[in-house]
């Protein structure tokens, strides 16, 4: 799991904090930004922040997203899969990133081609299960 100029260990801290995170988040029925995010993992963790104003870095946020989903399913498996970095979106944008995306195609969740329509429902559909799997009761429309 080392890599981007982190020890295994720090991953390993970032991940269950990051997931821990964005349950809490899910429970609120609300969603996060990335720079929220980061912010909460340096201040809950210790672990330096990532700084996004590195490609290199921007990668890493992407890399623990793709992590803290694979480690979500492995303690609360559900199928399909329910991704929790569909909570994370950029500030003032209602929608999350392109890795988001990206990571669901590889998942078999979402066509290699799918419209952007198509996107829009599986991020919604996923927030709704998301809110729905941790105690929120109302549907996101």
């Amino acid at each position: 799991m080392a890599g981007y100029g982190r020890a295994d260990s720090e991953w390993d801290e970032l991940v269950e904090a990051g997931r821990r995170f964005l349950v809490e988040r899910a429970k609120l029925r609300t969603t996060t930004s990335y720079t929220e995010l980061n912010v909460t993992l340096a201040r809950r963790t210790g672990c330096r922040a990532f700084d996004f104003e590195r490609a290199d870095e921007r990668a890493a946020m992407g890399h623990l997203l793709g992590l803290i989903v694979e480690r979500d399913q492995e303690i609360a498996p559900s199928e399909p899969p329910v991704m929790l970095s569909a909570l994370v979106i950029y500030l003032g944008v209602n929608d999350a990133g392109s890795g988001f995306y990206q990571l669901a195609k590889e998942l078999g969740l979402l066509p290699m081609s799918a419209s952007t329509g198509e996107k829009s429902r599986f991020w919604i559909g996923q927030l709704n299960r998301l809110y729905e799997r941790h105690g929120a009761r109302s549907p996101v429309v």
